[in-house]
């Protein structure tokens, strides 16, 4: 039975030497990719309200990206929100869940920041993170049970910002257990109708772990059994599980996103994209698109957990597949631009979505557990020709991953408006040889 000091024992004896080095190169991957998603996020109107209320606080001690200080909360909620915002951050795909590891990242810098430690002991931490969040997710699923996934993350949220805060065993088993009593989050935010905080609930949750580490730090005793005890996480929250940690394997079963959309759309909007080119299809001239999909997928954007058809706003668009299929058939990409209000508006994309239909099939959800991400898409046209795609996954899945270069493009499109080319050179060369850094060198290159 896995057990609380489990978890704090791991926090405690994970040291950088511990990492192999494929497991640094995928951190360093994940660390740029969230840095550049975050840059991309600066000035959306949602973040930027996050900013505003962090603002108020007059908090100092950690690095604003974008500018500006906070307090190690304070900066984890904002940062944490830019790199969550615009639904571009990668992956952890487990059979019944799919948090995502990067919303770790940003909490973690912002307690390295405030505790002024090195790149080595960063990447431990975030290493920490990316595996407790992984077994969690793969061993103790909660979104059937009614529970958003965030609720992981405030968990291995509180075990990276603990090894950083520099907590013994028994302040981490406090910490951990103020965390996962305090702040079990609701699947509410992702069924039905989605409002913004669909992409501000786990800068939320990242807060909130920062802040129980460091009231731990500080003396606050919480219950030391979180998972094991009665009515603990166990019998109320998860069920019973157990986990097998090693040290931030877990990273190499994360997924990286190659376009701007929910994790389970990206194999059917690159066979979309694909199937356009190939056919020339023209979108007028479509009568109908049908896609075959595993059971997440229908469930979270395939309209299981609420109509996917009407949709106004951005949130509600990346968590549409009839939206993400038809935009990404009409304009042959997916980008924020497919994300603004008057594209998802515009007429040709509202009467296409309601052409799309979306079925499970319950043979690509055995392929999706056996650690694939298929989709099969037919496209038919008003003469009743039609045209067929298969996909067994997407570049970026980990069947598939991106290399460093692909991970430094996609960070160069998402910052180019922001820094100038030595600046995003900078950032990139301090990710790459980060443990020869402190994290101060990093942060003060996001300003």
């Amino acid at each position: 039975m896995t057990t609380t000091a489990e978890i704090a024992d791991f926090v405690t004896e994970t040291e950088y030497d511990d990492l192999s080095g494929e497991t640094v190169d995928e951190l360093k991957k994940r660390i740029l990719d969230s840095l550049g998603i975050a840059v991309g996020a600066m000035g959306e109107q949602p973040v930027e309200a996050v900013r505003e209320t962090v603002e108020e606080m007059n908090g100092e001690g950690c690095t604003l990206w974008g500018g500006g200080t906070a307090s190690p909360p304070d900066a984890t909620m904002l940062n944490t929100a830019a790199v969550r915002y615009l639904d571009y951050m990668d992956s952890f795909l487990a059979p019944g869940e799919t948090p995502h590891p990067s919303d770790n990242i940003a909490g973690i810098i912002a307690c390295g920041d405030y505790e002024e430690r090195s790149g080595d002991a960063l990447l431990t931490a975030v290493g920490i993170a990316y595996e407790v969040q992984g077994e969690l997710a793969w061993n103790a699923p909660v979104r059937d049970r009614g529970w958003d996934h965030v609720t992981h993350t405030v968990i291995s949220i509180t075990a990276g910002a603990a090894k950083l805060l520099g907590l013994d065993r028994e302040a981490i088993r406090s910490a951990l257990g103020i965390a996962g009593t305090a702040h079990n989050a609701l699947r509410v935010t992702r069924t039905e109708g989605i409002s913004e905080w669909k992409g501000l609930a786990s800068a939320n949750a990242a807060r909130n772990g920062v802040y129980s580490a460091m009231l731990a730090k500080n003396g606050v005793e919480g219950p030391t059994n979180l998972f094991e005890g009665q009515k603990g996480w166990k019998q109320i929250v998860a069920g019973d599980f157990e986990v097998d940690l090693s040290p931030g394997e877990r990273v190499h079963d994360v997924m990286t996103k190659k376009y701007v959309a929910e994790t389970y759309a990206q194999s059917a909007v690159e066979g979309i994209i694909e199937l356009k080119e190939r056919e020339d299809i023209d979108p007028d001239d479509v009568a109908s698109i049908h896609l075959d999909t595993f059971a997440g997928a229908k469930l979270i954007i395939g309209g299981g957990e609420g109509s996917r058809y009407e949709v106004e706003t951005k949130a509600q668009a990346d968590h549409s597949l009839p939206y993400m299929l038809a935009a990404a058939l009409i304009d042959g990409e997916m980008t924020n631009a497919q994300y603004d209000p008057e594209r998802i508006r515009r007429n040709d994309v509202q009467k296409l979505l309601r052409t799309v239909d979306v079925d499970e099939d319950s043979v690509l959800t055995d392929r999706f557990e056996a650690g694939e991400m298929p989709a099969v898409i037919q496209i038919t046209m008003g003469d009743g020709t039609t045209h067929r795609i298969e996909k067994g996954d997407f570049e970026g899945h980990p069947n598939n991953s991106m290399s460093w270069e692909q991970i430094e493009a996609k960070f160069d499109r998402m910052a180019t408006t922001r820094y100038d080319e030595s600046r995003r050179e900078q950032i990139v060369e301090t990710v790459l040889q980060l443990e020869n850094h402190d994290i101060a060198d990093l942060v003060a290159l996001l300003d």
